[in-house]
């Protein structure tokens, strides 16, 4: 899906529902909210992001604890849902979607590919993770991610509506 229009549904449907969104990227490095952005008057429903790239600021701004991290890593479902639960108080809005992952070409593990993505979604409902694997270069895998990331969004805003 072309990402302009697929940043506007998302605008349009937190503009209907009346809520903000925030966003705490790891991998993708500021790319979703480069998309969420482009969109003019964005800044009606987006308050911001944290591109929360190490570990250490994921703790000390983020609120990822020491614990998870050093249990699952920093690429893991409970890391990504950490993140976005913790950027939804930081950012102070009603949903957070959050991105950690491997772009590549190095940071693999004998366990964790490059192209492994979790993203987590946060809201007053609670929290959601999804496990994504891309097969692309650094940049096909950002890409990728922040693209699931959107679609992810735009399918749960759809589905808050039939609630």
């Amino acid at each position: 899906m072309e990402m302009n229009k697929l940043s506007q549904e998302i605008g349009n449907l937190l503009k209907q529902k009346g809520l903000s969104l925030g966003v705490v990227e790891s991998a993708t490095g500021g790319l979703i909210s480069h998309l969420i952005t482009n969109i003019p008057g964005s800044s009606d429903y987006y308050k911001g992001s944290v591109t929360a790239y190490s570990n250490e600021i994921k703790m000390k701004v983020i609120g990822v604890k020491a614990d998870t991290l050093e249990k699952h890593g920093a690429v893991s479902a409970q890391v990504a849902e950490e993140m976005a639960l913790g950027g939804r108080k930081v950012l102070a809005v009603d949903i957070c979607i959050a991105d950690t992952g491997i772009a590549g070409s190095g940071g693999a593990t004998s366990d964790k590919a490059v192209g492994l993505f979790y993203l987590g979604l946060a809201d007053k409902n609670g929290t959601l993770s999804q496990r994504h694997k891309f097969y692309g270069d650094r940049k096909q895998n950002k890409q990728s991610a922040a693209e699931a990331g959107l679609m992810w969004l735009k399918e749960y805003l759809l589905e808050l509506g039939n609630t």
